[in-house]
């Protein structure tokens, strides 16, 4: 068994990636603090680590409330801080750009974008200070190739590539990793969050990436991915991993 030792904390915790990735690395010694909207959802999971013998304490959280974020990050750091932070909060409500779904758009930039942002804040001063942590964002493959349909997701996700290089780089001298974690198509509830139905048939109906019969990733493989990082030794720093499905081309 691989062993985490530390604070880690998740966002966006209450199903798909976030979930998966707290019952891992609960599994191997870390304690999670789990965020998400849904505390239901959250306290269902932390049973469950509790019951298999890990530790893990409920935040509940709106990412896109910069005051709550920074709330949260004081209440961890007076507790002896974060050492590791999974920004995984994320929605994909695609749409083709003359559909003008405004109101999505600001969303996904809120949520996946300024609240990453917010999370980051409330933890990389403590974690320079201690000249210690692992900062694991969940950009991607659309944070590499864009798509239609996809404009302002792929900006989304393009951005949390460029925002982790930037602070990969800044944070080498006070000793914090940075990791952009970019997965393919992966069986959550992601694709959920597209109104538009047309588009929704593409990519959930017979044939698409997210129809119940396809044969993407899992949200464990994701996890496993995120528990392999954050086990490499201090000296390395894995930048990027990108992971697709097999079957997936683009």
């Amino acid at each position: 068994m691989t062993i985490i030792s530390g604070r880690a904390w998740i966002t966006g915790a209450s199903s798909g990636i976030g979930a998966a990735t707290a019952k891992m690395l609960a599994k191997n010694g870390a304690k999670v603090v789990l965020s998400a909207r849904r505390t239901e959802q959250l306290e269902l999971l932390c049973h469950e680590i509790e019951r298999t013998g890990g530790q893990s304490v409920i935040k509940a959280l709106d990412v896109t409330d910069r005051e709550a974020v920074a709330q949260i990050g004081d209440e961890l750091e007076t507790m002896g801080g974060v050492d590791i932070l999974i920004n995984n909060a994320g929605l994909m409500p695609l749409s083709p750009m003359l559909e003008g779904r405004v109101d999505e758009w600001e969303r996904m930039i809120d949520v996946n974008i300024k609240g990453l942002l917010y999370a980051i804040h409330a933890v990389l001063p403590g974690m320079a200070k201690r000249k210690h942590g692992h900062i694991v964002n969940i950009g991607s493959v659309a944070g590499r190739f864009a798509f239609k349909g996809a404009a302002v997701y792929c900006g989304t996700k393009f951005a949390v590539r460029a925002i982790s290089d930037c602070l990969r780089r800044e944070a080498i001298e006070y000793g914090v990793r940075v990791t952009d974690i970019e997965p393919g198509a992966v069986a959550t509830e992601l694709a959920d969050s597209i109104k538009h139905e047309a588009t929704k048939e593409a990519v959930t109906g017979q044939g698409g990436f997210y129809a119940p019969d396809a044969n993407i990733l899992q949200a464990e493989d994701i996890a496993s991915a995120i528990l392999y990082v954050l086990s490499q030794p201090d000296r390395v720093n894995v930048g990027e991993l990108l992971i697709r499905p097999r079957i997936q081309e683009l």
